[in-house]
Formats: C-alpha cells, structure tokens, sequence
C-alpha cells in the first residue's frame, strides 16, 4: 500500500514526531511504500497567494479557485505545490499528525490544505463526498491534545473531540472523496510519564500493523 505520512510539529523531539518515526518504521518494516512530508522542516510556505502558480488566468483580479482551474489546465501549479499534489495522487493511505491546537489544525497544516487542496485537482465540477476525486483513498488523523480524555468526552468541558474533528474529517476528507478512518487520539501526552508514552507508541504501531484491514467509520453529524 502507498502511505503518505504528514507531519504538523515544529519540534521534532515531540511526542507528535516521535508518532511519526514510529508509524514510518512500522509501516516501512510492513512492506508499505512510504511518502512524507515534514512541514515545519520542509519550510513549506502556508500562506496562499499567487506564488501557487506559475500560470495566470486573471492578471487584473486573483480569486484562488479561478487559478487552480486554469492550473489544472495548464500544468501550472508552483513546484512546491505540485510535489505534494503529486504525493496525495500517488497515495492509498494519508496520514495526518499533529498536536490540536486551538480547537483544530496547526496554521501549517490548514494552508498546506488551503493550497494544495485545489479546485479542478482535487475537487470541483461535481467530484466531491462521494463522487469525490480521492474516491478508494482512506485518510486518517492521528492527533495530540493537551487535556485528558475526559475533557473531550460529549459533556466534559472542551466538549465531544468527534465534533471538534468533524470539520476536518467531513469538510476537508470526505469532501475530497476520502473515506475516513477512527480518529487515533494520544489524550495529553505532555501529562504522561515516560512508560505510559511508550504505551501509546506500542497502542499505534499495533494499530498500524492491521490499518490495511480497517475500515471507515461514519462521522457523523456532531
């Protein structure tokens, strides 16, 4: 299986970078071909504009989803954004890691999507849910919070962690056409000691022995 493997964590020290090496290892050691993107150590630029592209269909206004059509047309994507359309065409599987910041996606993570995911590549014209354009592909988010579980149980205080993803996983993965995996959640790992941590590192690389046999789970509407 063909795995692209993101990472969202500006130390690579961090729990969120040691789950990543991990699934790396594990998944490589699998016989899986792996893809990654390392975002913070990419330097990858999340601010979208019209360096997206090296092609111009409006010289005189620029409206994003305008330039990704005529992009798509053109070939004209900019490198940087080209390489990681390239990695998300090629893969079975994508993973996304990252620590939930603010109730969502670190600011990286949400321009990597704001420009990568394109309009006319990656959607558009009737391809999305499930017409989608990464209809067959599955994604999954494997995320870090700072409190303990039961503050993101329906009731606790940061409320339901199923509706706090819900925006990524039906607006971004299921809009795209991916089918959606069980969200993988490591609940405060800076509160944990080191045995505990290695325990959730054990907990995910048994669960990514047998990702190829999963199957998605519903949403929902949170």
């Amino acid at each position: 299986m063909n795995i692209f493997l993101v990472l969202a964590h500006p130390e690579p020290q961090s729990f969120n970078g040691a789950m990543f090496r991990h699934a790396q290892t594990i998944l490589s050691e699998a016989g899986h071909e792996i893809k990654k993107s390392e975002l913070y150590g990419m330097n990858f630029n999340p601010v979208s504009g019209r360096h997206n592209f090296t092609s111009v269909k409006d010289p005189n206004y620029f409206k994003p989803q305008t330039e990704e059509v005529f992009a798509t047309e053109m070939g004209g994507f900019a490198p940087d954004v080209e390489h990681e359309l390239q990695k998300l065409e090629w893969c079975d599987l994508m993973i996304w890691q990252f620590p939930l910041w603010w109730f969502g996606l670190p600011a990286i993570l949400k321009g990597w999507a704001d420009r990568v995911l394109a309009m006319g590549r990656a959607y558009g014209y009737g391809r999305i849910y499930d017409q989608g354009v990464f209809q067959g592909k599955r994604a999954l988010l494997s995320t870090t919070t700072g409190g303990g579980r039961e503050h993101y149980e329906r009731g606790g205080f940061n409320g339901d962690i199923h509706g706090i993803l819900r925006p990524i996983q039906r607006g971004i993965f299921e809009f795209t056409g991916f089918s959606v995996l069980e969200p993988h959640i490591v609940y405060g790992p800076a509160h944990l000691t080191s045995e505990e941590r290695e325990r959730a590192l054990a907990a995910y690389a048994q669960r990514l022995g047998s990702i190829i046999k999963e199957s998605p789970y519903t949403v929902g509407a949170y």
